[in-house]
């Protein structure tokens, strides 16, 4: 997921879309702790996608205060 298509989601959609990541997470890491992960490198990529979720919603809570 790029930075740009993150931008253009409304809080909301950024919640909805995170919600999903940490589910998608918990599952990977299950799929790690029992052998039956594939992907490797989908963990790594989930991680920086729910970093940069954040990192964007963050940015738009202090442009709405400020």
């Amino acid at each position: 997921m790029k930075a740009s298509d993150v931008r253009t989601m409304t809080v909301d959609q950024l919640t909805d879309e995170l919600g999903k990541l940490k589910k998608e997470q918990f599952n990977l890491r299950f799929q790690r702790a029992t052998g039956q992960l594939e992907n490797t490198a989908r963990v790594r990529q989930i991680r920086r996608d729910v970093a940069r979720i954040e990192t964007i919603m963050r940015e738009k809570r202090t442009a709405e205060s400020a």
